[in-house]
Order: C-alpha cells, then structure tokens, then sequence
C-alpha cells in the first residue's frame, strides 16, 4: 500500500524534502509551547520533522523548532516519547474502531482464516512475540505488516490484557493505521531493526 501521490514539505532537522505523510507535523501553541499536530489538523503554520527519532532529537537539541517557527518557542524536552506516545493512542484507537465494525479480528486462528480467504489487508503482530508463533503466518500479498507495537499495546484495542496477532481488512481504516504506523516505526525501531531506546 504505498503511497507516491501528497504534497511534499521539509524537515526542520535533516533538510530532505519527503512526502508531507512521511513527516510529523508541528505548530506553535499560543503560549509559545511546540505542539505536535499528528491529525495535521490544527491551525498555524506548519513546522515538519521527519518521522525519525534521530531527527526529532537533533531538532529539539539544536533548537531547530525557534528557528523554524522564526521565534522563541518552548519545546518539551522528551518531545520524541511524547509524540511516540500520541502515535501509539491513534493506532489502538483506530485497530479498535475497526474491531468495533467487523474491520479488525485478533487471535492466532481468526488472523489465519482471514489470511486464508484473502480478507486481511495488514498483518501486525507484536514486537514481543514469540518469533515461531509469528513465523507461521505470512503477510498478505499486496498487504503490510506492521511488527513494533507491544502485546500489551495491540491488547488495549481488543479489550484484553495481551494480543500477538491482528489482521486488517482490506479499505476503511487500514490505510490510517498503515500510515500512523509507519511513523511510529521511525520512533521506535533503529536501521538495525531493534527498538530504539529498549535493550535487548
């Protein structure tokens, strides 16, 4: 599902002009306080860093939002965990909208019957999984998969305590769920493939 079409815009930190989905968008709060604007919704002049830890580091350490914003700002000094924090609440609440309207099923053997009958459209499985368990399903053709959100996580959008599995249907939210989470992708998982900021 990827997507080549939307306007383009610049990251403050790494200079590189990328699709505006491919970036995080800010604005400057009337209080002067830096605000991330994952909806791009809120009114203000837009400031975008790319969808990267790194970036986002570099950008609040060199004080790059001032610069950007062509003013003094405020910027929260573990903006990266919070802007993570606020892309991990959109996934869960879309997958469990999408559990809500038939779009989204858990559980090992519903997951395989939906990949069987070419009904799912995104595959995800937790980050902390068990790696056998994941290996005996495989992503849909023309499909994604989605595999740094935490069982824990993937839980909260079924009403239960851990979730390892989770199929998409094809359409309705999949494409919101597949782009957020590539974001948070870039926050969370370093070019090695680990988490970033997590041990192994």
């Amino acid at each position: 599902m990827a997507r080549e079409d939307g306007p383009e815009r610049k990251c403050i930190a790494t200079g590189e002009v990328q699709p505006k989905y491919g970036l995080i968008r800010f604005v400057v709060g009337p209080d002067g306080q830096v605000v991330p604007d994952i909806a791009g919704k809120l009114p203000g002049r837009g400031i975008y860093v790319s969808a990267d830890r790194a970036a986002l580091e570099m950008a609040v350490k060199k004080k790059l939002f001032s610069r950007g914003a062509k003013q003094q700002v405020t910027v929260a000094p573990d903006l990266p965990d919070l802007v993570e924090g606020i892309l991990v609440r959109r996934i869960v609440d879309l997958i469990s909208l999408g559990r809500k309207s038939g779009e989204a099923v858990a559980g090992y053997e519903k997951v395989k019957d939906w990949l069987v009958k070419d009904y799912a459209e995104v595959l995800i499985q937790a980050s902390d999984g068990s790696g056998r368990g994941k290996s005996k399903l495989s992503t849909p053709q023309e499909g994604s998969f989605i595999g740094w959100l935490t069982s824990d996580e993937l839980g909260q959008a079924f009403g239960r305590e851990v979730v390892i599995h989770v199929a998409l249907a094809a359409g309705g939210l999949a494409p919101r769920v597949v782009e957020d989470a590539a974001r948070l992708k870039g926050l969370r998982v370093s070019d090695s493939g680990r988490s970033a900021g997590k041990d192994e």
